[in-house]
């Protein structure tokens, strides 16, 4: 059931810019992009209400959606006769429902596009999209759109805009280049960092190097290195989940990480061969710089583990990485296996 809010045959670019049209009866917003799906979403409404006044706008969950619900609420007037936009969200799983070869609605959808109600206009938003006939009649009446994360040369210029435009301050080059290094191309983060940027240096400021530096935090390399913090918690679980915020959240690569995961390994075995040898802990602090908790950690770890038992996981890491970058397995699973085996040695020896 639908639920009606306050009024309120080449494959696409994926692009930060989007031009809408009151004259648009069916759009397609397609991509992993979520800011650039709303911000699309927010375009398409103001075009409509520019040229027709006040709108009706109903949403749809394609995952639940029923094909008569969309079309009647298509092809039945609005209130007081006024344009209608209908939005149909998990467009891909609305045409793929059914099953077993079933592809009633986006037949129907077809049949649609051939012929749209002039008084309604139809949204079909999903993360990923398989193109078909259906995109060519769309093409006809309105338009196909990815939105999907822009290349890091585009997403530097997008920063520039965004920042002059909303927060009504300026960045140069190398602080959005900075910016972009620290948290990726997600333009939802992006702009989140440069609301908080165009804050501290005010109306009409500029944001520099320096700003991104103290406000945003680590370099992805700092980042990369955190991985050691992780393992050295010596819970296995708790050392996932932050691997996995680093990859997801972070967007810091698995090469240097892996780097980071070697290294601590090296230092363990250091360690536990030393310690045997009857070197203490002062002695082994300056030589292997081992400092904080990590530092603690690997201590407390060559002490528990014999020096066969740290050699072992390194030569296993080692491995791990060389298979890796020969094209042996999955880079990001191999590295989450190897961080829940080494926490969970670390911690029970």
């Amino acid at each position: 059931m639908h639920a009606m809010a306050t009024r309120g045959t080449r494959k696409p670019e994926a692009s930060a810019t989007f031009t809408a049209s009151p004259e648009h009866r069916i759009v397609v917003l397609h991509g992993k992009e979520h800011y650039l799906l709303r911000e699309f979403t927010r375009k398409i409404e103001k075009c409509l209400r520019d040229a027709h006044g006040d709108i009706e706008r109903f949403d749809f969950n394609g995952s639940e959606a029923k094909l008569a619900d969309v079309l009647d609420e298509l092809r039945s007037y609005g209130l007081m006769q006024q344009h209608k936009l209908v939005v149909l969200n998990e467009a891909d799983q609305f045409l793929s429902a059914g099953g077993d070869g079933d592809k009633r609605n986006r037949k129907a959808l077809e049949h649609y596009a051939q012929s749209p109600v002039e008084d309604a206009t139809l949204l079909l938003r999903a993360a990923a999209w398989r193109p078909g006939n259906f995109d060519k009649y769309v093409k006809k009446v309105g338009v196909v759109h990815k939105c999907d994360p822009p290349p890091r040369d585009k997403a530097v210029i997008w920063c520039k805009q965004r920042c002059t435009k909303e927060y009504d301050a300026e960045i140069d080059k190398q602080a959005a280049q900075m910016l972009i290094e620290l948290v990726g191309v997600d333009l939802s983060r992006l702009d989140s960092e440069l609301g908080k940027l165009a804050t501290f240096v005010g109306t009409g400021g500029v944001i520099k190097a320096e700003d991104v530096t103290t406000l945003v935090g680590m370099t992805r390399e700092q980042l990369a290195w955190s991985i050691q913090d992780a393992i050295c918690t010596c819970d296995a679980a708790t050392a996932f989940r932050q691997l996995r915020e680093l990859i997801e959240v972070s967007q810091v690569s698995t090469t240097p990480m892996m780097w980071s995961v070697i290294e601590l390994l090296r230092k363990v075995h250091a360690a536990s061969v030393l310690m045997r040898q009857g070197v203490s802990r002062g002695q082994l602090a300056g030589p292997l710089k081992l400092w904080g908790s990590v530092g603690d950690g690997i201590i407390a770890a060559g002490k528990l583990l014999e020096p066969a038992q740290a050699a072992q996981l390194l030569r296993q890491a080692v491995q791990t990485d060389r298979r890796t970058k020969s094209g042996f397995g999955n880079d990001v699973r191999s590295l989450e296996s190897l961080t829940v085996l080494v926490a969970d040695t670390m911690g029970r020896g």
